[in-house]
């Protein structure tokens, strides 16, 4: 799976962390920066990365910050872009089933590294159920994305 990934400087060291072990199972990642712990504004990591997912060239995104608040807020603002922000594993498993997630959002002050890999390997692996309702609903999503963020 090709990956992007985006970080500020509070979600640094974390997204190195996560790049390693993902690169390690295999996956492609595209690091979007940033790339050292210097002060640097969360939306322009969101965005960059986003914009990778938007544009098809990669497939999905893990976006990381203090509490992952920002950034999500950020990610989600990009049409096309449904990014969930996720502590543990249900959620991470539950956003992919039901809401087709394509971001993934954490907080490196909320997770250690060994959950927060966890959180990301089952993202991944989690397929979206294709269920009636939750298709339903995203499509509703769509049409709020097409109505007001244009």
């Amino acid at each position: 799976m090709r990956i992007a990934l985006g970080s500020d400087h509070g979600g640094f060291r974390l997204k190195e962390y996560i790049k390693e072990h993902l690169t390690k199972q295999g996956h492609e990642c595209t690091d979007c920066g940033t790339y050292d712990e210097s002060s640097v504004d969360y939306p322009d990591y969101a965005l960059k990365a986003c914009l990778l997912v938007k544009d098809g060239t990669c497939d999905r995104a893990v976006l990381i910050c203090s509490t992952g608040i920002g950034i999500s807020i950020a990610a989600n603002k990009v049409c096309g872009i449904r990014c969930a922000l996720c502590h543990d594993l249900l959620s991470a498993r539950l956003t992919r089933e039901h809401n087709n997630t394509n971001v993934l959002a954490m907080g490196a002050f909320i997770v250690g590294e060994k959950l927060a890999a966890a959180i990301v390997d089952e993202w991944i692996k989690t397929p979206f159920s294709n269920e009636e309702r939750h298709a339903n609903r995203i499509n509703k999503v769509h049409d709020i994305e097409n109505r007001y963020l244009k």
